[in-house]
């Protein structure tokens, strides 16, 4: 049976010889957008059905749209067909490769009405208004944990797994979290970028800084979170 949307149109002969007329518009039933082929109509009505009938031949995901499923057909061939003019970084998807230009230009588009803090990505943004609203929508299957990003879930859930992908090449230790393998490096490098203001003394890491300014302070001291997750 035909939707409320497309139930109205009616097919007719036309000059391009694919039973369109191409001087009428078929118009949308739900939103009230129109379209020059009905081809069209029904590819955006799937938008409303869910239907998803394009399938990857590699991993089974389905799409809704071609250009939904070319750009996912790349993360199983490595193809990067959009480079930037300034830096020659290469990406898979082109709105990548614009969200990226603006750590060139500094370009700021999405502001938050609560605070005017101004991000560069509207995931950025998102992400950043749960800290106003509170909302944590990701959550671990196994112990119920909620996160206000995805990527807080699936950092945790290494926990879980025990999974450790970066590897420090000087002496193979691994980390659950990248910020924590540059933490370790610094054991490799000397490298020490954080001073105290009050006696130029310098540390490998923030916490360890932190620390030491209590010393100044005469606050209590406290263990270091940011180290003992990486062990």
């Amino acid at each position: 049976m035909a939707t409320p949307a497309v139930s109205h149109l009616e097919k007719e002969k036309g000059s391009n010889g694919r039973g369109e007329d191409l001087s009428r518009t078929h118009k949308c039933g739900e939103c009230g957008k129109e379209f020059r082929r009905l081809s069209g109509l029904k590819r955006h009505m799937r938008s409303y059905t869910g239907k998803r009938p394009l399938r990857c031949g590699k991993c089974s995901k389905q799409f809704s749209w071609l250009c939904n499923l070319k750009r996912h057909m790349r993360t199983h061939t490595g193809e990067r067909p959009y480079k930037c003019d300034k830096c020659s970084k290469q990406f898979s998807d082109q709105g990548n490769m614009k969200s990226h230009m603006r750590t060139h230009t500094d370009e700021k588009p999405f502001k938050c009405e609560e605070c005017g803090n101004q991000f560069s990505r509207m995931y950025h943004l998102k992400s950043h208004i749960r800290t106003h609203t509170g909302e944590k929508p990701y959550k671990c299957e196994e112990c119920s944990k909620q996160f206000s990003v995805l990527g807080g879930l699936k950092i945790h859930m290494r926990t879980h797994t025990g999974e450790k992908p970066y590897k420090c090449d000087e002496c193979s230790k691994q980390f659950s979290v990248l910020g924590n393998l540059k933490i370790h490096m610094r054991t490799h490098t000397g490298e020490k970028p954080y001073r105290c203001d009050e006696c130029s003394k310098q540390f490998s890491k923030m916490c360890s800084l932190q620390n030491h300014m209590r010393t100044h302070t005469g606050e209590k001291s406290y263990r270091c979170e940011e180290w003992r997750q990486a062990v």
